[in-house]
């Protein structure tokens, strides 16, 4: 039903898939079942749960997106299994996406996802976040910064804002836990450059699970001392 219904949803917020997108998202779940056969990419393998929870939760990204209508620069740090990158990536070609994530294994497979697709414009990172944003080819050059299901805010905010431009949006992917964790990063945010915009709360069509979207506006550059070196912002976030 889900899978059925998923053109459905996407179209409620602007985004009308051709039957080549909807191969894609079909390709896209073929592999990630064959693949996390072999390794740990998801525990959520029944198709309908995969469209929902995983195919239209990503692209419920768009909520915070400031335009979709010209080639954004994006980055997804902590990629994982691709989510919400490669949805995104599906639904809006021009979209130049950078993909990066701390484990060989799952760029590996991302890589191999973007080739069955055919995408263009994508490329992939294997490091860690707080290293990569010191690098200047990534640091505070980016339209959009998203992330999903990586850290707590007041993490998530020292690993993301960095990379992106001034002007540029962060959006987090949160789920119940989303407004709570917004107050616990006040401080992040202000401190590294961000200032809160509009925050989105929904629910998922068919499971009822709550989502929250969080939105950061990078108004300023941030302190040249952050992200702090690998490991510190989750041991020691700001808070």
């Amino acid at each position: 039903m889900s899978k059925e219904k998923f053109p459905e949803w996407a179209a409620a917020e602007g985004i009308v898939l051709s039957a080549h997108q909807l191969k894609q998202f079909e390709s896209y779940y073929t592999l990630l079942i064959e693949w996390n056969k072999k390794m740990n990419l998801t525990g959520i393998t029944d198709e309908d749960e995969v469209y929902e929870k995983h195919f239209f939760d990503s692209i419920s990204a768009v909520k915070a997106f400031p335009t979709t209508d010209r080639p954004l620069k994006i980055i997804d740090i902590g990629a994982g299994a691709g989510f919400p990158s490669i949805p995104l990536k599906i639904c809006f070609p021009h979209i130049e996406m950078t993909i990066a994530d701390s484990l060989k294994k799952r760029i590996t497979f991302l890589q191999e996802v973007a080739g069955v697709l055919g995408l263009n414009d994508i490329s992939f990172v294997h490091e860690r976040a707080e290293q990569l944003a010191r690098k200047p080819e990534h640091r505070e050059s980016y339209d959009i910064v998203v992330a999903r299901a990586v850290a707590r805010m007041p993490v998530l905010s020292e690993l993301c804002l960095p990379f992106a431009k001034i002007g540029g949006t962060f959006i987090a992917m949160k789920g119940s836990t989303g407004l709570e964790e917004k107050e616990e990063a006040e401080k992040a945010c202000s401190l590294l450059g961000g200032v809160w915009k509009e925050e989105y709360s929904f629910t998922l069509p068919v499971e009822k699970s709550q989502r929250c979207i969080l939105q950061v506006i990078k108004e300023k550059k941030t302190p040249k001392t952050y992200p702090r070196k690998a490991g510190t912002p989750s041991k020691e976030p700001i808070m």
